[in-house]
């Protein structure tokens, strides 16, 4: 069972966002690779401490914990909240250690190589991707042709001999306050600690060239409309011996023709006669995945809910399926014609065309408070 972020950062959950970021840095540190080199207890620690982090700092995925625990983020890949390394750690959270480690670099750990040097990561793609209310509703895997630059066959790099390898520069500066020393990117090699020592022909300065790649996406059930998924190591490489970017997907959800998603559940509007409303019938509609055929006693009124439980659309947490809830409106005619007029006339004031409401016929209100309850 995986620690409550909570207790890792040794924090309450009342804490301030300024709290959090307080603990966290006190564990970074704490835990930190330069401080404890070999050590793989605590390398352990300073990962569980950046993922506690991760979840905490952002206010949408704390609500989300704080309401649902780890289970928020279980079956979302790309959602948060699991399995960073150290590449992950020090390209988000590199400004909070400030320059306790020589502005950030460490040795001997995934990221980093030896001597300080700092592996650069590779910019990231992004790409959009629209899902019909069926993929969205059971998930889908999606190929997609993408276009990265990828490092070309034949480049070969040798060490900056601005920054000796260690893709940073030191710089002292005099002040009033005494001398202060500040650590930047090297501007020679970017901050990957290498230069290009040979080329191809069809490499950019930076020894990479266009390939275009099929990458498959696994999207899980119930992502909604603008949602984000990242599949790690899809997008540019770097130069050197850098790590890939990664490919962001954003997601966008195309409207059905019938049906209206709400949450995790689905509405859909069905319209009946009044001869029908009054003899009952059956009727078929849509739902995920085909057709659903539903029975409608006789005396139906207009405005009656009915719920089709677990016909909605997946929950992406894990928590089941949403519900069909099927709103009946009984339709009235404009026009009739003679015949029917005077049938109507007749009826008027007769007993059982008089409005009866019972108890459990709610009002629109209190079906509005059960919907979205």
């Amino acid at each position: 069972m995986k620690e409550d972020y909570y207790e890792i950062l040794g924090i309450g959950k009342n804490a301030t966002a300024a709290e959090i970021k307080k603990a966290y840095r006190k564990k970074a540190l704490e835990h930190h690779p330069d401080k404890n080199p070999g050590d793989t207890k605590a390398e352990e620690l300073f990962k569980k401490s950046a993922e506690a982090y991760e979840v905490l700092s952002n206010p949408d995925k704390k609500s989300r914990y704080d309401q649902f625990g780890h289970a928020a983020f279980e079956g979302g890949g790309g959602f948060g909240g699991g399995g960073m390394n150290m590449d992950d750690i020090f390209s988000q959270f590199g400004d909070i250690f400030g320059g306790a480690f020589g502005g950030g670099g460490f040795s001997g750990f995934s990221g980093f190589g030896g001597g300080g040097q700092r592996r650069v990561k590779g910019s990231n793609l992004r790409i959009r991707v629209k899902l019909n209310l069926e993929e969205v509703a059971n998930g889908v895997e999606k190929k997609v042709k993408v276009r990265r630059k990828v490092q070309a066959a034949g480049v070969t790099y040798k060490t900056c001999s601005t920054c000796g390898g260690r893709g940073q520069v030191t710089k002292v500066t005099n002040t009033i306050l005494g001398r202060m020393q500040t650590a930047a990117a090297c501007s020679s090699c970017g901050g990957s600690g290498q230069i290009i020592d040979k080329r191809p022909s069809d490499a950019d300065a930076h020894g990479l060239k266009v390939n275009e790649e099929t990458v498959s996406i696994k999207i899980p059930a119930g992502v909604e409309d603008g949602m984000q998924l990242k599949v790690p190591g899809k997008g540019n490489d770097a130069p050197g011996n850098g790590i890939p970017g990664d490919l962001l997907v954003a997601i966008e959800t195309l409207d059905h023709e019938t049906l209206k998603r709400e949450g995790d559940n689905l509405h859909y509007d069905l319209y009946i006669s009044f001869s029908e409303a009054v003899l009952g019938t059956s009727k078929e509609i849509d739902a995920v995945g085909g057709k659903v055929r539903i029975k409608l006693e006789s005396g139906i009124q207009s405005g009656k809910i009915l719920r089709l439980r677990g016909k909605g659309i997946s929950s992406i947490n894990g928590y089941g399926s949403g519900d069909l809830l099927v709103h009946v409106n009984v339709w009235t005619p404009k026009e009739l014609n003679k015949e029917q007029k005077e049938f109507f006339q007749r009826m008027n004031g007769n007993e059982n065309f008089e409005p009866k409401p019972e108890i459990s016929d709610k009002s629109f209100f209190e079906k509005v408070k059960d919907m979205f309850s």
